[in-house]
């Protein structure tokens, strides 16, 4: 990485049109729910559904399954569905049979549907330390159906004896979460990370009691007490599927990225500001590996960062970032910007580059 240069050439690379960067009317921001983690699993998450029109997000839901799970599966969750609540963690199982219940979907359907939203998230993901030491963490969340998931993304703050737990950024029907925040400890992000027959791979995977992605980092931000605990859970762990996840902490140097086959960590990058490496990107690909041309996000965004500089590093920088074309693209459904250590800035704004 090389050294910082002025905040105006980021201008230059953002406006001026060097970085092609998509235009810049104010995305609005999803809508804001708690959620009680004291209330039992099964009706935690109404008070957030009877905000929708549930035809519409019945439809959208029904449309996903239809493209996006193959029809053998179909077939085999149906029959497995008693055996599939026997493994499933709680509280997930009783969280989704309560939204089924509202819904009017089956369980075996409503499991899909959790499924098919860990199979395809091709993201960007930055966690970087600015010059004074601050850690910050970005996320740009790339989906298929994102007419339709902008429409259903939502904040969420789970709430445990009163006070913030932790906070993440998920889709209405779905219990798992790509992005989140527990304050003062930790800040969590997951990209996919394709390695073929994925439904088979993760039909195997869940019959042995392995957890999916997204609910691995909502059991992390619920129960780590720091950066250390955060990232040993999350390289640990058996996983349905591969994936990277991105932790960044509240200290000098806490920030890492992990990248994950189902049994365990592959690789641990973490931050070495004293040698230069003051941010890691990744995308949907191994960082030892070139970028594949045809999908190369990461050199956009590696650029934008060394444009903007480690002494000008902030939230607002992090957000222009990861609004560089391609980093920003027309798949990107939302932007997350975090800071563990400042976690009232937690802020999340719906894309839409049409």
């Amino acid at each position: 990485m090389r050294a910082a240069g002025p905040l105006a050439l980021l201008q230059l690379l953002l406006w001026a049109g060097a970085g092609m960067c998509a235009a810049v009317a104010a995305p609005p921001a999803p809508p804001l729910f708690n959620v009680s983690l004291d209330t039992a699993p099964e009706l935690r998450w109404l008070p957030v559904l009877q905000h929708f029109d549930l035809d519409f997000l019945r439809t959208a839901m029904e449309h996903i399954l239809e493209n996006s799970v193959p029809k053998w599966v179909y077939d085999v969750i149906p029959k497995a569905v008693g055996e599939l609540e026997r493994l499933l963690p709680q509280p997930f199982t009783d969280e989704i049979r309560g939204m089924c219940s509202v819904l009017n979907f089956s369980l075996a359907d409503c499991i899909l549907v959790n499924l098919a939203y860990e199979s395809t998230a091709f993201c960007t993901s930055i966690v970087a330390q600015d010059s004074r030491g601050h850690i910050y963490h970005g996320r740009n969340m790339d989906y298929p159906f994102g007419d339709l998931l902008r429409k259903f993304t939502v904040d969420v703050q789970f709430i445990k004896n009163g006070q913030i737990a932790f906070t993440g950024t998920t889709f209405v029907g779905y219990v798992g979460l790509w992005t989140g925040q527990s304050p003062h400890k930790f800040t969590v992000s997951a990209d996919e990370r394709d390695k073929g027959w994925w439904w088979e791979n993760v039909i195997a995977a869940f019959l042995q009691r392995h957890s999916p992605i997204s609910w691995l980092i909502r059991t992390t931000l619920n129960e780590s007490e720091n950066f250390e605990a955060a990232v040993y859970t999350l390289a640990k762990t058996p996983l349905i599927a591969d994936v990277y996840y991105i932790v960044g902490g509240t200290s000098p140097r806490e920030g890492v990225v992990i990248t994950r086959n189902r049994g365990g960590a592959v690789d641990i990058w973490p931050l070495d500001p004293l040698n230069g490496a003051w941010f890691r990107v990744e995308t949907n690909y191994d960082h030892w590996k070139p970028a594949p041309k045809r999908d190369d996000r990461r050199t956009p965004a590696i650029r934008a960062l060394n444009a903007t500089g480690q002494a000008n590093l902030t939230l607002e920088a992090l957000f222009q970032v990861l609004s560089v074309f391609p980093v920003y693209n027309n798949s990107t459904v939302y932007t997350t910007v975090m800071s563990a250590a400042t976690p009232d800035k937690y802020m999340t704004r719906i894309r839409h580059l049409g």
